[in-house]
């Protein structure tokens, strides 16, 4: 290997995409077990690599020279031979900076929390040092030197203005959690998460929920790589490329959901987009039938609505959290549920496809709606859950091909900052 990743578990990194995309050079992923750093380290086969967890401090043993920005943060996520001589280097600095410059040029006068002690902990406090913040305090579980408690946080710093979580918590594949309340801090302006799978966890939901500029690690992961690139070819790539590539990897992993009526067009228009846009595609309404070898009336009937929207919650769970770069469409009622609406916005966006009511058939496998009076009533139950839920209200004129150019725009535009 002569330019990839090194770390204890890597199947579910972004880098190697992320590196062939910057197009230089050959990535690999290669995972190590504790007992094997020593031995790849000592021999020193490679031209660069990245390092992960949990790696970043153990690396430091084995080089000649640390940069002095590596050795202020305490870990090392670079490291690049030259003639043999291991040189170490903390590009997380470059990403962290980045991700929250793209928010505000300036941490100066701010009060920031930073949650969690590890290595990207450290990065985070010498980011917000560097740009200026009034008040840096981190953020631990237990009392312990140099860090307040979450406790203390609710009680003594709930005017923190900015909050930057480096702890793993929200992180898929456990992503129903939130490392603090955010609603007890009154004058948050940005919150800022390092996790950056799913690309909206929990915490940045709650945030921009409040009206706070907030956003997840993806764009971090992204310039820290176009830095170590950087410092493996010795060469100058520039911000724009970072933009790109953040753009293009942030289309291909989000996915498109489709909610709305049952008779709305859903599973047509979503077979089209799957097949269109070379995406997989998923009818969570299909999955209950398949796991339950019936159909939803005989759910309904034998178990019960309750029943079903049990089984309706645990598929469109599996598939928000598993599902990258697909396309998703959810049973009529999945809004019903906060739990669905989250789950799937953590890892996609949200299409509300309105047909109007008096386009859409009543027909008997629709136990909520199986005839005109029915479907007229969940209409208006569920039209403000609809619009709440979704990021573009799609108005239906029954010609597909205009919902499907709506959806396209949408989605192209939003993941390339237009």
């Amino acid at each position: 290997m002569k330019y990839g990743l090194i770390g204890e578990r890597l199947s579910h990194s972004f880098s190697k995409e992320i590196h062939e995309k910057i197009g230089l050079y050959d990535y690999e992923l290669c995972e190590i077990p504790h007992e094997g750093l020593a031995d790849f380290m000592q021999k020193r086969g490679f031209l660069g690599i990245n390092v992960t967890i949990p790696y970043k401090r153990d690396v430091m043993d084995y080089l000649d020279f640390i940069d002095e920005r590596a050795k202020r943060i305490g870990a090392v996520n670079t490291v690049v031979n030259k003639d043999g001589k291991l040189y170490g280097y903390n590009t997380d600095y470059f990403g962290m900076r980045s991700l929250i410059e793209k928010h505000t040029d300036t941490l100066s006068g701010k009060t920031v929390l930073i949650l969690g002690g590890g290595g990207t902990s450290n990065t985070a406090y010498a980011v917000a040092t560097d740009m200026d913040s009034a008040q840096v305090l981190r953020v631990s579980r237990n009392k312990k030197e140099g860090f307040i408690t979450y406790g203390e946080a609710y009680e003594n710093y709930s005017y923190a203005d900015v909050i930057i979580n480096t702890t793993p918590v929200g992180m898929y594949p456990h992503p129903c959690a939130s490392p603090i309340e955010l609603s007890r801090f009154k004058q948050l302006s940005l919150v800022i998460d390092a996790v950056y799978n799913p690309m909206r966890t929990d915490l940045i939901l709650s945030a921009r929920d409040m009206g706070i500029s907030a956003e997840g690690g993806l764009y971090m992961l992204v310039s820290q790589a176009v830095a170590a690139a950087e410092l493996f070819v010795d060469k100058s790539i520039g911000a724009s490329l970072c933009k790109t590539i953040y753009n293009e990897l942030k289309s291909e992993k989000e996915n498109i959901v489709l909610i709305g009526m049952p008779g709305c067009g859903k599973t047509t228009v979503g077979k089209m987009l799957a097949r269109e846009l070379n995406r997989s595609l998923f009818d969570t309404d299909a999955i209950i039938v398949n796991r339950e070898k019936r159909e939803i009336t005989e759910i309904f009937s034998e178990n019960g609505e309750q029943h079903f929207r049990d089984a309706e919650a645990l598929a469109v769970g599996e598939t928000a959290n598993e599902a990258r770069g697909a396309v998703i469409s959810v049973g009529g009622g999945a809004v019903l549920r906060e739990e669905n609406v989250r789950a799937l916005r953590r890892t996609g966006r949200l299409y509300f496809i309105n047909r109007q009511i008096e386009n859409i058939r009543p027909t008997p496998d629709r136990p909520l709606a199986y005839d005109r009076e029915m479907l007229k009533k969940r209409y208006n139950e569920r039209l403000g859950i609809y619009k709440s839920s979704a990021d573009l209200e799609i108005i239906s004129d029954e010609i597909i091909e205009h919902t499907l150019a709506y959806i396209r725009k949408d989605f192209f535009n939003e993941n390339n900052g237009n």
